[in-house]
C-alpha cells in the first residue's frame, strides 16, 4: 500500500526539510524551496538501488590487484584549446557539463565542434530551446549548414531516450539540461529534482552504452550552475565558458576532470563567423603595452599547464 509524503527541496543545494522554510538552513538561500510529493509504500523499507548502479555494479568485493584497466582512449577535435582543457580529448562514454551565462556562446561552440566530430562519428544535437530551422540558420551563419549532424528538437525524456536508441549516436549533445522534462516527476521544469533526475539517466546513458554526452547548463546571478550543487558530483567534468558581453574574447576553464588535471584554460575569440581559438593569449594581454612604460612590469601566470604573461600598472607619485 502506498501513501503520499509532501517534503520541500532546496532549488539550490538539494536540502530537503518537512515543512517549508524561507530560508535554507544548508547553504543560507533565500526563497528557494519548492514542493515535492512522493509515494511512500509501507509495505517495504529497504532502500532501492539506482538503475545505474544496479546495472554496473559488482555482486562481491574484488582486489584491485586482479582488475585490469587500460588507459582511456581519446577522441582529439579540431580545436586545439578544447582538447586542452579536456586533458588531451574527449574520453569516451564521458558525461561533460559545460556552463556559462546565457548568450555567452555555449551552443555555438558545441555547435562547431559537434560539425567537425560529424564528419566521423554520428552526433546527435538534442535541443530543448530552438527549432531545428532555428538551429540550422544559426549553422548556416556558421558555414555549417551542411553537416551530417542530426538535430532533434526535443525536451521529453522519454523521446529522447528512444531517439538515442534507435540512432546510437557516438556523441550527445543536451542543449540545455534546464529544460529537459522527466515526466515521471511531478515537479516543475528546471527544478532540482528535474535536473538531478535527468541528469542521472544521461550518466547512465553514458556510461552503460559509452555514449559521450555534453550537457550544456546555464549559469545563475550568483555564478554557479542552475539547479542543485549535487550536478556537479554527478558529472564527469565540469567546465565554464566566461566572458564580458562587451568583449570578444572568451574562456573555457575546467573546474572538475575525472581524466585530466583541472584548471585548465582555453581561449576563444568571437567573431561574425564563430568562435576562433586563440594559441597565444600573452600577446592579447600583453598587445596594448607600452614599451619601457614606469610603473610597469610583466608578471607570469600558470593556469593549469600553461604560462600566461600580464602586465601590472601602478601609478607612483612624490611623497612630501
Amino acid at each position: 500500500m502506498a501513501r503520499s509524503r509532501t517534503q520541500y527541496k532546496c532549488r539550490s543545494c538539494g536540502y530537503i526539510s518537512a515543512s517549508y522554510l524561507g530560508r535554507c538552513p544548508n547553504c543560507g538561500a533565500w526563497n528557494q524551496f519548492e514542493k515535492e510529493s512522493q509515494e511512500v509504500r509501507q509495505t517495504s523499507t529497504k532502500a532501492t538501488p539506482s538503475r545505474l548502479m544496479a546495472s554496473v555494479g559488482a555482486k562481491e568485493a574484488v582486489k584491485m590487484s586482479s582488475v585490469k584497466a587500460e588507459k582511456e582512449e581519446r577522441v582529439m577535435t579540431k580545436s586545439s584549446e578544447l582538447n586542452r582543457v579536456l586533458g588531451g580529448g574527449i574520453v569516451p562514454g564521458s558525461l561533460v557539463l559545460i556552463g556559462g551565462d546565457p548568450g555567452i556562446g555555449k551552443s555555438t561552440l558545441m555547435l562547431q565542434i559537434m560539425s567537425d566530430l560529424a564528419d566521423k562519428y554520428k552526433v546527435l544535437y538534442v535541443s530543448g530551446e530552438e527549432s531545428a530551422s532555428q538551429i540550422k540558420l544559426r549553422a548556416d551563419r556558421l558555414g555549417l549548414g551542411q553537416s551530417p549532424m542530426l538535430l532533434y528538437p526535443e525536451s521529453n525524456m522519454e523521446h529522447i531516450r528512444d531517439q538515442i536508441d534507435d540512432v546510437k549516436p557516438d556523441f550527445v549533445v543536451i542543449d540545455s539540461i534546464q529544460t529537459m522534462n522527466e515526466p515521471s516527476l511531478d515537479s516543475m521544469v528546471g527544478s532540482a529534482s528535474q535536473v538531478r533526475e535527468v541528469t542521472a539517466e544521461l550518466m547512465k546513458i553514458a556510461k552503460l552504452d559509452q555514449i559521450t554526452v555534453f550537457v550544456i547548463g546555464h549559469v545563475t546571478k550568483e555564478g554557479s550552475i542552475a539547479g542543485p550543487k549535487i550536478l556537479e558530483h554527478m558529472v564527469d567534468t565540469v567546465l565554464y565558458f566566461e566572458g564580458d558581453e562587451h568583449h570578444a574574447y572568451r574562456i573555457l576553464h575546467s573546474v572538475k576532470n575525472r581524466f585530466g588535471a583541472a584548471n585548465e584554460i582555453g581561449m576563444f575569440e568571437m567573431k561574425n563567423e564563430g568562435l576562433a581559438e586563440v594559441t597565444n593569449p600573452s600577446a592579447v594581454f600583453l598587445d596594448e603595452r607600452l614599451p619601457d612604460s614606469t610603473g610597469s612590469a610583466v608578471v607570469v601566470s600558470l593556469e593549469g599547464t600553461r604560462p600566461i604573461l600580464g602586465e601590472i600598472q601602478a601609478l607612483v607619485t612624490p611623497t612630501a
